[in-house]
């Protein structure tokens, strides 16, 4: 059986704040950052929900290591990071949103 499970980058509008996260259904869980479903989150407090990097992975162990690994980051090799898959730093959330 094949599974599906990602680590995934959002930031805010202006791009100053990161928030790295982990699920196996990443359009639903956009869906709950950008709703706002937890008004205590992170990400709510911040206006973190534009998505801008995601990697995925078939074991969720690895997703979770790969997850801390980031989180331990400083936010420059974070911010190198991203721009290996999105040098512009794109919003990716139509693309993820209207699948």
């Amino acid at each position: 059986m094949n599974h599906n499970y990602f680590v995934y980058i959002l930031t805010n509008k202006n791009r100053t704040v990161i928030y790295t996260g982990v699920t196996n259904d990443l359009q639903t869980r956009l869906k709950q950052h950008v709703e706002g479903s937890n008004k205590f989150a992170f990400t709510t407090k911040y206006n973190c929900y534009y998505l801008i990097f995601f990697e995925r992975y078939q074991y969720i162990e690895h997703a979770i290591d790969r997850e801390k690994e980031i989180k331990g980051w400083t936010r420059a090799r974070k911010n190198a990071l991203i721009e290996t898959e999105n040098p512009d730093w794109k919003f990716m959330n139509d693309e993820i949103l209207s699948e």
